[in-house]
């Protein structure tokens, strides 16, 4: 496969039943073969996704010293600013050239959870900054909602299984900011070749070259989405829960040609994860003679804690 599928929610949405069939048999296979979809018919509209650039735009021309005093200690970068250069792919030394914030859950009815998560950290100087990122992660947790359901009817699961799983979950909205390069990177890369963590990631701003994604031949392919789309890929979570029927596939972003060092580059994926407490374990009907069963049992939250530490993000 040489190119990203496209899909439209609204198909699985519909009353037809056969339109809700054909988007649970692309979408699953597109994650069988390459791990990524571009899908449209989600339910962030443009003023909102207007509304969210012009908002992290203006943060991450904030001054350093302002910025910096929203990167709080101690929590794994989970929640506020992590700063330039501080975050590296699994298996390299060099930091991706990139600064990011992190938006966390805005938990409902749940003590327990709401003392587990760190709380969202609220930019003083900017008030429509923090009301625009709530009401973009919200819009994007219900896409993920709805595109996890599609995907166990194709696991032959019931529909609604991983419903429970992700009311409350851990889920990170990333607004990331690559800035300009200035000099030469002797071996960095805006983000080097990587799988994410979680169940599936939702990217805004795949718009333009730069996120490449690599398929089952080896090949570096770019993954380009319309403006009215989402790219949306499967993660290690899901891939280990599926004994790897559906493909957490490895993807990077490149440093775009030497005429475009001058120019940032925002993009905000939206890592959708569970609460810690779901088994990992593989699922039954993922495994037979051909495909015996790949991974250890793990839960979500020890499954994460492994990675961070991988990414320097925590210390053992």
């Amino acid at each position: 496969m040489n190119s990203i599928p496209s899909v439209n929610l609204k198909d699985f949405l519909s009353d037809d039943v056969s339109k809700k069939q054909q988007f649970v048999d692309q979408i699953g296979k597109a994650y069988e073969e390459i791990g990524f979809v571009a899908l449209k018919g989600h339910f962030l509209d443009e003023q909102l996704v207007s509304d969210l650039y012009s908002q992290i735009k203006d943060f991450f021309e904030m001054p350093n010293e302002v910025k910096d005093k929203y990167e709080i200690e101690g929590i794994g970068g989970q929640r506020g600013y992590t700063s330039f250069g501080k975050e590296h792919a699994k298996g390299k030394k060099e930091g991706d050239l990139k600064e990011f914030w992190h938006f966390g859950q805005y938990v409902e009815d749940d003590a327990k959870l709401e003392a587990e998560y760190p709380k969202n950290v609220e930019v003083s100087e900017l008030p429509k900054f923090n009301t625009t990122g709530k009401e973009t992660y919200k819009m994007l947790e219900k896409t993920a909602k709805y595109v996890l359901r599609a995907l166990a009817l194709y696991l032959d699961l019931e529909e609604t299984y991983f419903d429970k799983f992700i009311k409350n979950g851990n889920s990170i909205l990333r607004p990331i900011h690559y800035p300009p390069i200035l000099s030469e990177p002797k071996a960095a890369v805006r983000a080097a070749a990587h799988g994410d963590i979680n169940l599936i990631t939702l990217l805004m701003g795949a718009q333009g070259r730069g996120l490449q994604v690599q398929n089952n031949q080896g090949e570096w392919i770019d993954a380009i989405a319309q403006p009215d789309e989402l790219m949306i890929n499967v993660g290690d979570m899901l891939s280990r829960h599926t004994n790897n029927k559906l493909k957490s596939t490895i993807h990077r972003v490149i440093n775009p040609p030497q005429e475009l060092w001058g120019t940032s580059r925002y993009s905000i994926p939206f890592f959708m994860h569970p609460i810690s407490e779901m088994k990992l374990d593989v699922l039954e009907n993922c495994i037979d003679e051909e495909h015996p069963k790949q991974f250890e049992d793990i839960t979500a939250g020890e499954f994460l804690h492994e990675r961070l530490v991988e990414l320097g993000l925590i210390k053992k």
